[in-house]
């Protein structure tokens, strides 16, 4: 679809540079910027201040954006109210998600939503490099944890309970750690390495309780941990859906269940606008559908 002037400038301020934003539509800058230059011709005032990186509005391209983003998402809600879309995800849905999380719950569902829509294309992306929304064209972004204070619009879907995991034959040859004291004392499987060699905030009846953590495997990756713990190599602290398997069969124990650790919030981010497509809308409802109905994850 050819954008027209207007859309190109609020993509070009929204990607920062009219390279990225050259980019995003597979078209080259020199044309974004003849565009560009003719809508501020048309205008008589200057809209944005280029440089060889960046393209940042003026005032007067700060108000102009303004104005027509409501004009443009105001005009998107009515041609697809009119056309009867609305409710019906088009187009391509882009979604980032944490590498294990997002083939365990984010796969299903795209699946699911393109069994409901045929036609819609997605694309998922794993991985936390991810965070510019706007500039890697992203349409919906999974994250677990604490969020950021940002414009983003953030929508609740559950939490993620963790427990402190560790093998049978691994009990079976150390021991069962009884109190967080105990089980600091043996080597953990460190998922990042700032985690390495701190202490851990746990609670029982009420009070609060502090276990060291230290350890000499580190790796960024839930499926290579699992694999870790069921060989014997430590005790390790994650998120209860990556081991129910083994917990369920035995093979894998909890360690200290009398203990509780904090869940890890878990949310679906956005870009905020007046009209939220439905690709979006959808996606969203069927994840929180999804996660709520996994015993692992709690509301």
């Amino acid at each position: 679809m050819i954008e027209t002037p207007e859309q190109l400038f609020l993509r070009v301020v929204d990607a920062g540079s009219l390279k990225a934003a050259a980019e995003q539509i597979n078209a080259d800058p020199s044309a974004v910027s003849r565009k560009i230059a003719a809508l501020e011709d048309r205008l008589g005032v200057k809209l944005l201040q280029r440089s060889t990186k960046r393209s940042t509005p003026t005032e007067a391209g700060a108000q102009y954006y303004d104005g027509m983003r409501t004009l443009i998402e105001q005009q998107s809600a009515l041609e697809a109210r009119i056309a009867g879309t609305i409710d019906r995800p088009t187009g391509k849905l882009r979604v980032t998600a944490p590498v294990d999380f997002g083939v365990e719950f984010v796969a299903p569902v795209l699946s699911q939503m393109q069994d409901q829509a045929p036609g819609l294309k997605v694309e998922l992306l794993l991985g936390s490099t991810f965070s510019d929304l706007v500039e890697q064209n992203i349409d919906v972004a999974i994250r677990i944890g604490r969020l950021p204070d940002s414009s983003l619009i953030a929508r609740r879907l559950g939490s993620v309970p963790r427990v402190i995991v560790a093998s049978e034959t691994y009990v079976h040859a150390n021991g069962l750690p009884l109190i967080p004291e105990q089980a600091g004392s043996h080597p953990f499987i460190i998922y990042r390495p700032e985690q390495n060699n701190t202490s851990i905030k746990m609670r029982r009846d009420g009070q609060q309780v502090i276990m060291p953590m230290s350890g000499d495997i580190t790796v960024n990756s839930i499926s290579a941990v699992r694999m870790l713990v069921c060989a014997g190599k430590g005790l390790h602290i994650g998120p209860e859906w990556a081991f129910r398997d083994g917990l369920a069969d035995g093979s894998i124990v909890r360690v200290l269940p009398d203990y509780e650790l904090e869940a890890f919030p878990l949310h679906a981010v956005y870009v905020s606008a007046t009209y939220v497509p439905a690709k979006v809308r959808v996606f969203v409802d069927l994840m929180q559908t999804s996660v709520r109905s996994d015993p692992a994850i709690a509301d």
